[in-house]
């Protein structure tokens, strides 16, 4: 019986690059609850609690968090991952989250969906100040 060639470097580079992208497939169609993947596990220190004024959002892409201040002055926050694709989102216009991967629009202030495809509210994370600081996620 011949043996069995061995696969190419390439073949193995491949299969390494995919296998990320194939578990956001499955994290996409897997059932609602808990953290997205990407959202904070633990509370996380964003930045200076006069960075978010009154009617505004701010969006904290290196934590997957963004973070509104209502006119009353209290704050919310909300995951940055479209909870249509598990898209991480990065661009946000005024109060409008727009997501990269197919265009689903989200409310910074309420989480709420604006344009589809997506049709689940963002996850909404806990909020707090400290030492004049925002922090969120789970715990804070």
């Amino acid at each position: 019986m011949p043996a069995r060639p061995s696969p190419s470097r390439r073949t193995v580079l491949r299969g390494a690059a995919l296998a990320p992208v194939a578990g956001l497939g499955l994290e996409a169609c897997s059932p609602e609850g808990g953290a997205p993947a990407g959202a904070p596990t633990a509370p996380v220190e964003l930045g200076a609690e006069t960075e978010v004024t009154k009617g505004s959002a701010r969006l904290y892409r290196d934590h997957n968090v963004v973070v509104s201040r209502a006119e009353d002055g209290s704050l919310k926050a909300y995951s940055t991952i479209c909870t249509h694709a598990a898209c991480p989102i990065n661009k946000l216009e005024g109060t409008k989250l727009v997501c990269p991967c197919h265009g689903s629009e989200f409310d910074a202030t309420t989480g709420e969906v604006l344009h589809a495809p997506a049709t689940v509210p963002l996850s909404e994370l806990p909020v707090r100040t400290e030492n004049g600081r925002i922090v969120a996620g789970p715990g804070a």
